[in-house]
């Protein structure tokens, strides 16, 4: 299990090294005719954000998804379930899935 544990860091790192090249090679002339644009992310947090900031995401939405079921038996008595439902698994959901790539 730690070897497979191993080979999957190795291959994301890799992976990770040859795409950041490519993406910002083409990223650097598409920003470079919209350097006008402030607001505009630069490369490096949308890459951090698609790299780690996402995944993380992805984790706390499921993380949510189990603490909501979890209250389940305590959230529907008290008659709050919808905003457990709200805070544990739409918010996550929505920083994860409908942010701009790289604007936090």
């Amino acid at each position: 299990m730690r070897r497979f544990t191993r080979h999957t860091v190795v291959f994301f790192l890799t992976a990770a090294l040859v795409i950041l090249p490519v993406v910002s090679n083409h990223a650097f002339a598409a920003n470079s005719a919209a350097a006008s644009n402030e607001d505009s992310p630069s490369l490096g947090a949308a890459g951090v954000d698609l790299l780690a900031v996402r995944p993380l995401g992805i984790a706390s939405t499921v993380l949510g998804l189990a603490a909501y079921v979890v209250s389940l038996p305590f959230s529907i008595p008290g008659g709050n379930s919808g905003k457990v439902w709200e805070n544990c698994v739409v918010e996550p959901a929505g920083y994860t899935f409908t942010r701009p790539l790289g604007e936090f």
